[in-house]
């Protein structure tokens, strides 16, 4: 009788110890869910589901250290209004694509070739024609509200089946903006699900139409940004450019200082 009694207690510690490893998991497992889903709007290659209680340009404004040139821009440009109160999808660059553009002029930038041509180098934002901040603006803005899911699928070792769309810009350039699916592999990485990773959407301009293949495209940092009055898409400031072609820019802005 001792011993059935012995084993029973043996038992009870058992199921004890279990559950208590069990409820342990699921609070570590809860908390570190909570501390991912803070900022991960800001994770590349995930979806944003961040609902912002202001406009566009609210957004930006509440966003000094990635957009605050971007807004001067937007300002000197004369589109304030624009980004308040009409409703579009804006695919954002960050203020790190300004500062690659314009540089110094010790730098492979904007001012290293205005001095060795004896031009008036860019000391602030509106010593450019605000004619050229408008028009390369409008290259990042499309018509209605888009978010990730509104895009048809990419695969670029496969266009022709996945080849995503070609969509015009306000600006009247012409992008391909497409839905990369990435494969999902195995925590022992002995497997691979094609297509079942994570998905991530990146935005192509096409300088040539007459071949609408070729291009370098950029990934989107964080996407489905939604204020009131738009869409906003991240675009990563590594691959990114403002205006989506700085030599073309960079000649603009050359050529209005002659």
């Amino acid at each position: 009788m001792n011993i059935g009694l012995q084993q029973a207690d043996n038992t009870m510690k058992t199921l004890k110890k279990i559950m208590f490893k069990v409820v342990a998991l699921v609070c570590v497992t809860c908390i570190y869910a909570t501390s991912c889903s803070k900022d991960d709007y800001y994770t590349d290659g995930e979806r944003a589901v961040a609902e912002f209680d202001g406009t566009v340009m609210d957004y930006l404004d509440s966003k000094p250290r990635e957009f605050d040139t971007i807004v001067q821009i937007i300002r000197l440009a004369g589109m304030e209004e624009k980004f308040s109160s009409e409703e579009f999808t804006f695919f954002a660059p960050r203020d790190e694509d300004i500062k690659s553009l314009i540089g110094d002029v010790n730098t492979n930038g904007l001012n290293n070739l205005l001095f060795s041509l004896g031009l008036d180098t860019v000391k602030q934002l509106s010593d450019v024609d605000s004619v050229i901040w408008n028009f390369y603006l409008h290259r990042h803005i499309f018509n209605g509200k888009n978010k990730l899911a509104d895009y048809p699928q990419v695969d670029y070792n496969l266009m022709s089946v996945y080849g995503g769309q070609n969509y015009s810009s306000q600006g009247d350039a012409v992008f391909n903006i497409g839905v990369k699916y990435n494969d999902a592999v195995s925590s022992d990485g002995n497997s691979v699900l094609k297509y079942m990773g994570y998905r991530q959407l990146h935005i192509a301009y096409i300088t040539d139409l007459g071949e609408p293949t070729v291009f370098n495209a950029i990934p989107v940092a964080s996407s489905d940004i939604q204020p009131t009055n738009g869409i906003v898409h991240v675009l990563n400031y590594v691959d990114g450019q403002f205006g989506f072609s700085d030599s073309q820019i960079r000649s603009d802005i050359i050529q209005s200082k002659r």
